[in-house]
């Protein structure tokens, strides 16, 4: 049996056929160096909330079903939706505004003031 006739192999090129690059690598040092970045200042902004807020846990009228209500805010109701979201991602629980009150599903007396103080309320009555 006959062996196939294999071609010499040709060396790799060194470069690429074509780099329009090639002659930028020389320029290098010629570039001028980049300016230093400046920090801007950061503002200190307290986030100032309501002054109170009254947390309360309540059954009658809603089927023996427990929420609790956040009432006295105070706050714009734009606020209230931005405030009711951020409750109920950190409850787990679902929610909605009534008139001036926030209404979450289930009794979170124990764990809500600690999210309203953080969230700028200064005082919190849990009743």
């Amino acid at each position: 049996m006959g062996k196939k006739d294999k071609k010499p192999e040709e060396a790799a090129p060194a470069a690429p056929f074509h780099n329009p690059f090639a002659a930028l690598a020389g320029k290098r040092e010629e570039l001028p160096s980049a300016p230093a970045p400046v920090a801007a200042p950061r503002k200190v902004e307290e986030r100032k909330g309501p002054a109170r807020a009254v947390v309360r846990m309540e059954r009658k009228g809603r089927g023996g079903k427990e929420v609790t209500v956040v009432e006295q805010l105070e706050l714009k109701p734009s606020e209230r939706e931005v405030w009711l979201k951020a409750l109920k991602g950190s409850l787990g629980c679902g929610g909605v505004v009534e008139e001036d009150a926030l209404v979450l599903q289930g009794d979170h007396r124990d764990r809500l003031p600690a999210l309203l103080e953080a969230r700028g309320v200064r005082k919190v009555i849990v009743g």
